[in-house]
C-alpha cells in the first residue's frame, strides 16, 4: 500500500481494508460535493466479511433555482444479497442550488465489503426553502410542492441501480468512485400561474456514473485537527455545508495533501506554499477551516488549491454577505442572491443586500495572494463581503464593510460568442452575447460606471472577454460559450472581462428530459432503426436539453428533436409494472418500446444523456431511461 494512501485513510481503517468510494450528486448542467463519516448495516455482514471505505458527496447544477434548501434525511446502499447499509449519520440540511460548479464533501463512512446494486437518497420537503426566479429575475418563494400527478410532496426518494458499467463492488484494496447525478432542470419545474404564484413540479430522478467523468473543484469544511508540515498535509474533522462548529467525528475526518502553488488565506493574510502551511500549524487546534481542491489518483488523494482559517471563514465574528454584483455607485455596491450568514453561524436567504465599502476595506481575490484594492470591485462580479449588518430589514438591508473584507470569487458568464476577433493588445479576444452571470439574468444588471466612459460601459449583448493566453481553439460565431473569470475593475472597460477558463458548450455533456400530459401512446413523430424523433404534442412541463448551464426550450427550436442511439453501444433502461429492463442495442430498446405501446403502454417520460447538436437538434445518447404507465 502506498504510503500516502495510508496517510489519506489514517483513523479508518487497516491499511489492508482500503476502499474509496466518491459519490457526486449533479443538479442540472453542474456540480458541488460533501464528505463524512458514519455507518450502520440491517446485519452482521460486516462482521463477516469486512469493511470498505465510503466517501460520499452531494452536488448540484444550474437552473432556474436562487435557493433549493431541503434535508438530505438518509443516503442507503443495498448490497445485491439485500443488505442494506446507511452512509450518512443524520439528516443534513442542504441548498442544492449552490452546488454548480462545486462538490463538497459529506461523509467518509465505512461499508461491508460486497457488491452493491443500488444507491437510495431520501430528501424531506416538509422544511423546505425553496426560491425560484420570476420573468423579472426576483427570487419568489415556493409552496405549493407537487409531484407530476399533482399529489404534496412532503418526502422524495430516489433510487439508481448499479450494474453494467456502474457496477458497484467494494473490494479489499482498490480505489474506486461512483456518481450520482440529481440534475435540478431534469427533475424540477417550476410553473407559474397568471398571478405570479409560482408551483414546484418534481419528477425524482438519480442517474450514476463510475468514472467521474464530470470533475468538479472539491470543498471540505471543519475544524483543523492538527497539521504535520514535514509531510505536507493536514486533517480537517468533516462539518459538512453549515452544520455546527463540531469536533466530534460524526462525519468523519480528511486528510489533505498540500504543495508549492497552494494558496491560503488564514486570519485575512494571505501566503502560497509552504509558509502557508507552518501558519497553519501554529493555529489553535479546531479552527475553522475551508479547503478547495481536486482529488488525484495512483495513489488516492485530495490536494488543497485553496486553504482558508480563522477570521477568512464565514461565521467568525463578523456577517457574510454572498451573492452578485448587480450595481455600483460610488462605493455602494448592490449584492443580489444573497446568502447572508450571521456570527455565530446563521444562516438565511435575502435577495437584496446594499453593502458600503471605503478606502479601507480589505480586498482579497480568489487564488491570488496579491494585494488588490476596492476598484477591482465591479459589476458582474460574484463576491463574499465580511462585516456588520447595519439594517437587518429585510426589504432594506445594509452592510457595513468599511473595516470588512471584500473576497472577488471566481464569476462565470453564460452565452454565446458573437464576434471573434483580434485585439491588437492581446492574441485572444473576443465578444460575446452574456446572458446571465452567475446563473443570474443580464436583466438585472445595471452596467454604469463600468467602462472608462459612458460609451464604453459594459453592453451585455456585445460584452468583451480577453482571454488572456487561452486558446480560443475551434470556437466559431454563436457559439454557445460559458466563460471563468473575473470582471474587470469598476471604470475601466473595455475589456469587460478577463477570462482564466473558456468552456465550448456544444462539447459538455447534456441532459433531455421530455414528459407528456396526459400520458401518450404517439411519442415518436418517426423511427428508424438508430433512432427516433420527439412528438411535442401534448407535451409536459419538462421539454428541455440542459448543458453547462445553458437551456434549450425543445419547443421553439427547428427540426425536432431527435434521440439517437450511440454505435457501440450504450444502457437503455425501460421501465414500467414488473421489472426492468435494460438494453445495451438501442435498434432493440425502440422495437421493444413500440411493441408495448401497440400493446396498449403509454409513454410517461423519457431521461437521456448524451451530446446535443444544435444544427440538427439531435441527442447522441449513451443512456435513456424511458417510464411507461
Amino acid at each position: 500500500m502506498d504510503t500516502n494512501l495510508q496517510y489519506w485513510w489514517r483513523g479508518f481503517l487497516p491499511a489492508s481494508a482500503l476502499r474509496t468510494i466518491l459519490f457526486v450528486f449533479f443538479i442540472a448542467i453542474f456540480t458541488a460535493f460533501i464528505s463524512g463519516c458514519g455507518q450502520s448495516t440491517s446485519d452482521g455482514d460486516a462482521t463477516q466479511n469486512g469493511n470498505g471505505e465510503l466517501i460520499i458527496g452531494l452536488t448540484d447544477a444550474e437552473g432556474d433555482f436562487i435557493s433549493y434548501t431541503v434535508d438530505v434525511k438518509s443516503i442507503t446502499l443495498t448490497k445485491a444479497n439485500g443488505t442494506i447499509v446507511h452512509v450518512l449519520p443524520l439528516s443534513t440540511r442542504v441548498d442544492f442550488a449552490q452546488y454548480t460548479e462545486l462538490t463538497e464533501f459529506l461523509t467518509a463512512s465505512m461499508v461491508p465489503l460486497g457488491a452493491y446494486k443500488h444507491a437510495t437518497m431520501v430528501l424531506d420537503y416538509t422544511n423546505a426553502d425553496i426560491r425560484v426566479e420570476n420573468a423579472i429575475g426576483d427570487a419568489v418563494p415556493v409552496t405549493d410542492i407537487q409531484d407530476s400527478a399533482g399529489s404534496p410532496v412532503t418526502e422524495l426518494e430516489m433510487t439508481v441501480h448499479l450494474e453494467g458499467r456502474n457496477k458497484l463492488v467494494i473490494s479489499r484494496g482498490l480505489p474506486a468512485h461512483l456518481t450520482l447525478d440529481f440534475d435540478l432542470n431534469a427533475t424540477n419545474k417550476a410553473v407559474f400561474d397568471d398571478a405570479g404564484v409560482p408551483t414546484l413540479i418534481v419528477e425524482p430522478y438519480l442517474i450514476a456514473d463510475a468514472y467521474l467523468q464530470r470533475p468538479k473543484a472539491h470543498r471540505v469544511r471543519g475544524p483543523l485537527n492538527e497539521v504535520d508540515v514535514d509531510n505536507n498535509q493536514f486533517e480537517i474533522i468533516i462539518n459538512p455545508f453549515h452544520h455546527r462548529h463540531a469536533t466530534d467525528h460524526k462525519f468523519g475526518a480528511l486528510t489533505v495533501m498540500t504543495d508549492d502553488e497552494t494558496v491560503y488565506d488564514i486570519d485575512n493574510l494571505s501566503y502560497i506554499g509552504k509558509p502557508g502551511l507552518q501558519v497553519m500549524d501554529a493555529l489553535p487546534q479546531f479552527t475553522a477551516t475551508i479547503v478547495i481542491g481536486k482529488f488525484k489518483s495512483n495513489p488516492t488523494r485530495f490536494i488543497a488549491k485553496e486553504v482558508y482559517a480563522g477570521e477568512s471563514v464565514p461565521g467568525g465574528t463578523l456577517d457574510v454577505v454572498k451573492g452578485n454584483v448587480i450595481a455600483r455607485s460610488g462605493n455602494v455596491l448592490t449584492v443580489k442572491g444573497a446568502t447572508l450568514i450571521r456570527s455565530g453561524g446563521t444562516v438565511i436567504f435575502n435577495d437584496e443586500v446594499t453593502v458600503k465599502i471605503a478606502e479601507t476595506t480589505m480586498v482579497k481575490k480568489q487564488l491570488s495572494a496579491d494585494s488588490h484594492t476596492i476598484d477591482e470591485i465591479s459589476v458582474g462580479q460574484k463576491v463574499s463581503v465580511f462585516g456588520t449588518i447595519t439594517n437587518s430589514d429585510v426589504e432594506n438591508m445594509e452592510m457595513d464593510a468599511a473595516n470588512g473584507v471584500v473576497r472577488l470569487k471566481i464569476t462565470k458568464v453564460y452565452g454565446a460568442s458573437v464576434d471573434l476577433t483580434v485585439n491588437p493588445l492581446t492574441s485572444n479576444y473576443f465578444v460575446m452575447d452574456a446572458q446571465r452571470f452567475n446563473g443570474r439574468p443580464v436583466s438585472l444588471f445595471d452596467f454604469s460606471g463600468t467602462g472608462v466612459d459612458t460609451d464604453n460601459d459594459a453592453d451585455p449583448s456585445n460584452y468583451e472577454v480577453d482571454t488572456g493566453m487561452l486558446p480560443i481553439g475551434d470556437i466559431v460565431e454563436i457559439t454557445p460559450i460559458k466563460v471563468f473569470g473575473f470582471v474587470t475593475p469598476f471604470g475601466s472597460a473595455p475589456a469587460d472581462f478577463m477570462a482564466t477558463t473558456l468552456v465550448d458548450l456544444t462539447k459538455v455533456p447534456a441532459t433531455l428530459t421530455m414528459n407528456w400530459t396526459p400520458d401518450t401512446d404517439h411519442p415518436f413523430s418517426d423511427v428508424t432503426e438508430n433512432s427516433f424523433t420527439l412528438n411535442l404534442m401534448d407535451r409536459g412541463v419538462f421539454h428541455h436539453v440542459g448543458r453547462g448551464g445553458a437551456i434549450v426550450d425543445l419547443s421553439t427550436i427547428s427540426p425536432p428533436p431527435v434521440i439517437r442511439g450511440m454505435a457501440n453501444g450504450g444502457r437503455y433502461e425501460l421501465k414500467e409494472k414488473g421489472p426492468r429492463r435494460v438494453f445495451t442495442d438501442f435498434e432493440s430498446f425502440v422495437a421493444e418500446i413500440e411493441a408495448r405501446l401497440a400493446s396498449g403502454s403509454s409513454m410517461k417520460r423519457i431521461v437521456a444523456h448524451g451530446y446535443f447538436n444544435d444544427i440538427t437538434a439531435t441527442l447522441t445518447a449513451d443512456e435513456v431511461h424511458v417510464k411507461l404507465k
